[in-house]
């Protein structure tokens, strides 16, 4: 028995030798384990009679979103649930970043076996072959050409805006409606080239705006400009577009397809930490459908369907953040978002005030963001106890956040 047991300690000794020799042949590359958990509780004060933050008739007239992940009232509920992967050496690195529950179904919308483009004619059975993709947040592989050329492929989050999906990089827990209404992530492959350590240009070319799959032989091409001024300030000049590259835009009216038109979405994301504990940030963003169709027909519906053939949205959003202490801070986002002509997923024009005071506990492990957050529109896009249309919501939550 005792040999038995040299035996199999030797064995487990000499593989794990061998484990450690194979990573150090790699080239001394790095793998790390991270992610997180968030979860909610919130009121809102007008008491909707459905329940839940998206919006006045939102089921009976319209499918509106008027808020992004947080929309329950009046009951605790998940947010997300993350594990991410990473390994890197001297010339690359890989990410595969895995999210489940509900706002990792809301964010990955364009993943599920539900998308409408995963049932086109004659392509049903890409409804088996990508079950398991909603799970996918991102993963992709970067490599370094030199140290200031790189390109890196697969599924990643857009380069698009200030805010992103993971609960604990975000000031605020509620999200931006610039956030909402832009894209959440792509699929292609972007190459990137820093000119200095203040100058760098990225330029891609991607299967449109939140697509596993691409059901066209359009696609939409991105680019960043990023650029470091001075110490603590950075500006991301971003933009994204494409010709009939809307996989969700593709009726109006008696059902004329919509084919014949460019999208184009212009960002900039800038932000200035002016003292070790006062930062300001800026968003702000332009888009706009130009449709091209000679048809006076089919004109006529798209201005009747949409107010013109040029429909635009956008807006900006102001943060100011304070530390003031290593526990606790204070920040506020002020926004003004409008979507009046309905390209997008609000369908109105909202201006929003949020105030929130996280609170670091655990040596940062474990975030609470209480949250005050007021909404105004002047197209009475809320919702009542009576279920009657509004002009006004306002809420107050608690987030709980814990990472590793």
């Amino acid at each position: 028995m005792k040999k038995v047991l040299l035996t199999c300690a030797l064995l487990l000794v000499g593989g794990l030798y061998c484990l450690q020799a194979q990573v150090d042949t790699t080239g001394g590359g790095k793998f790390t384990l991270s992610g997180y958990i968030d979860s909610y509780i919130l009121t809102a004060f007008n008491s909707p009679k459905s329940g839940n933050l998206m919006g006045y008739g939102q089921i009976d007239e319209s499918y509106k979103v008027g808020r992004a992940f947080d929309r329950l009232d009046k009951q605790f509920a998940l947010g997300l649930v993350q594990l991410k992967m990473g390994y890197s050496n001297a010339k690359s690195d890989l990410v595969i970043d895995l999210t489940f529950g509900p706002s990792a179904d809301l964010g990955n919308f364009g993943n599920t076996r539900a998308s409408a483009n995963l049932f086109l004619p004659g392509n049903n059975y890409v409804n088996q072959l990508y079950g398991t993709s909603a799970a996918i947040k991102q993963a992709y592989f970067n490599y370094r050409f030199t140290d200031k050329f790189s390109m890196t492929v697969g599924q990643f989050g857009t380069h698009i805006g200030y805010e992103v999906i993971d609960a604990p990089i975000n000031y605020h827990y509620s999200l931006s409606n610039l956030f909402n209404n832009g894209p959440f992530y792509h699929i292609g492959a972007k190459a990137t080239y820093a000119f200095s350590s203040k100058v760098s240009l990225m330029a891609g070319v991607v299967n449109n705006w939140d697509n596993l799959t691409d059901d066209n032989t359009q696609k939409s091409l991105i680019s960043q400009l990023y650029l470091n001024p001075a110490k603590g300030w950075n500006v991301y000049l971003n933009w994204i577009g494409g010709y009939s590259d809307d996989t969700y835009l593709t009726t109006i009216g008696a059902g004329t397809a919509l084919t014949d038109y460019t999208r184009n979405l212009f960002d900039l994301t800038t932000g200035y930490q002016i003292t070790p504990k006062f930062y300001l940030g800026l968003n702000a963003a332009y888009g706009r459908y130009n449709f091209m169709t000679k048809n006076t027909d089919e004109q006529s519906e798209i201005t009747e369907t949409y107010g013109s053939t040029k429909p635009s949205w956008g807006g900006v959003a102001i943060y100011g953040n304070y530390a003031i202490s290593d526990v606790v801070g204070i920040g506020v986002r002020y926004e003004h978002f409008q979507d009046k002509n309905y390209v997008r997923y609000i369908g109105t024009v909202n201006n929003s005030l949020t105030v929130t005071a996280p609170i670091s506990l655990a040596a940062g492990k474990l975030i609470l963001k209480p949250e005050l957050r007021l909404d105004t529109s002047p197209d009475k896009f809320y919702e009542n106890k009576s279920g009657e249309a509004i002009n006004s919501q306002s809420t107050f939550g608690m987030a709980f956040i814990y990472k590793y």
